[in-house]
This record gives structure tokens, sequence and C-alpha cells, in this order.
């Protein structure tokens, strides 16, 4: 990435995701304490990426040890060996053999519970597995973005008060959309982005709560991104008065 000094401003992404090289890195540093923009940038470039490297670590389901543990209760024990003599010798064999089958269906009751816990276990990994793959490859996708030698940025507030960023980059011919402080959408909504195409808005994909999201649809022909509140399935048209137009950086 040989950039001019003039460019020093468009290098805030690859700053923050350590992709420059060790000259570029301390003309960087050394004019980060004089720039307010950059200092910004850098903080919210460097804000989102921990939050899309955090989102591909998953925890263990926290019903995991309730289920367990309540399968383990309905367990019966076998009854206690004991030494059979005297007159009771015949009341123990008679309790033994009937506690066998009590103790086989009790054994087959827990098997089966245990087995449903196995492919409820196995599904929850799956399915974590599935999310972490999906985190990664937007991680992915938004870091060659923000760590694109041609990498242009954009800010805005949207009318609910949330600061927007647009990072684009014309020879990827992608961009990415970052939000801080959106306010949680009522019940049956969603945050809806959009691309201005000929002055028709296109869907251009969500985003649900704060953080970076890769846009949708094809930048190069874009002016404008949109961000409106739609139903949570997505709408084909914006609905609703747009709570931002942030024209893309040339």
């Amino acid at each position: 990435m040989n950039q001019h000094r003039s460019d020093l401003h468009t290098l805030a992404a690859a700053y923050a995701l350590d992709a420059l090289d060790p000259a570029e890195r301390d003309d960087f540093a050394a004019h980060l304490p004089h720039c307010e923009a950059c200092r910004r940038d850098v903080a919210e470039f460097e804000a989102t990426a921990a939050r899309l490297a955090g989102a591909t670590a998953q925890d263990p389901p926290d019903a995991l040890k309730q289920r367990t543990m309540a399968a383990i209760d309905g367990v019966r024990q076998l009854p206690p060996q004991v030494p059979a003599t005297g007159p009771d010798r015949r009341l123990v064999h008679v309790l033994r053999r009937k506690a066998a089958p009590l103790a086989l269906a009790a054994s087959l009751v827990a098997a089966v519970s245990f087995a449903g816990l196995a492919a409820w276990q196995y599904q929850e990994s799956q399915d974590a597995q599935q999310q972490a793959q999906q985190s990664a490859q937007q991680l992915d996708a938004v870091s060659t973005v923000l760590a694109a030698p041609d990498a242009r940025t954009a800010h805005g507030r949207a009318t609910n008060g949330a600061l927007t960023t647009v990072v684009s980059s014309a020879r990827q011919n992608k961009a990415v959309f970052t939000a801080t402080g959106l306010p949680t959408p009522a019940p049956g909504q969603t945050y809806q982005l959009w691309l201005d195409q000929d002055g028709t808005m296109q869907p251009a994909g969500f985003i649900h709560s704060d953080g970076t999201v890769p846009l949708a649809g094809n930048p190069a022909d874009a002016t404008t991104v949109g961000l409106t509140l739609e139903p949570t399935q997505g709408s084909p048209h914006p609905t609703t008065k747009p709570l931002l137009l942030l024209a893309l950086p040339a």
C-alpha cells in the first residue's frame, strides 16, 4: 500500500486492522494525535472488528447443565447389596427379583432421556458451528473492504440519533455499513439498508443492532445509502420515511 502523505486519512481502517506496512504505520501513528477524525475512525473500526471476532465464539448453552442434572435425578438406583441371612433371605430374594425389571425400565428411560439430550446437544452444536461460520464469513467480507488500499469513508447521523459510517472500495466493488447507538426497533420491525441506483432504492441487507454489515448489491452503480424501519422479513421498497440518506464516499 504505497500511499502519499496526503492520503493518510484513508488509512484509518487498515491501521485498525494492523494491515499497514511499517513505514505507513509509523506515518499514520505520527499523524493520529493531530487528527480527531482519524482517531474517531480508528476507534470505530477497532470496536467493530472486536465485535465481529467475538461473534465467532460460542458459549455452551445455559440449559445444558440443568437438563443433564434433571436427567440424572430421574434415574432410579438399584437397591443396596445387603447380606441375605436368617428369616429375611426369601424377602430379600423377592425384592431383588422385583427390583430388576424396575431397574431395567429406569435404565431404558434414562437411556432415552440421554439420547434425546445428545440429539439436542448435537443440533445445538450444528447451529453454533453454522452461526460461527457465517460470522467468520461476514468478518472476512468486512475486513476485505476496511483493509482495501482505496477504502473511502463517509460519516452520518440518522434521525434517531445513531452514528453511521460507510466504507467503500471501488477496487473491491463492495461497501460496509457501521451503526452505533441504534435504538431497539419495535417488535416486528428491523432496520433495512438500501442503495439508491438511478433514483430507485434497492434492498441492500439488514442491520439489526449496533455493528458492521456488508452492503448487498452493487455499490459501484449507487450514489446513496439509505436506512429505514421495515417489517422483520424486509420490504422490496421502502415503506417508511428514511432515517438516513448518506452519500457513498467517492
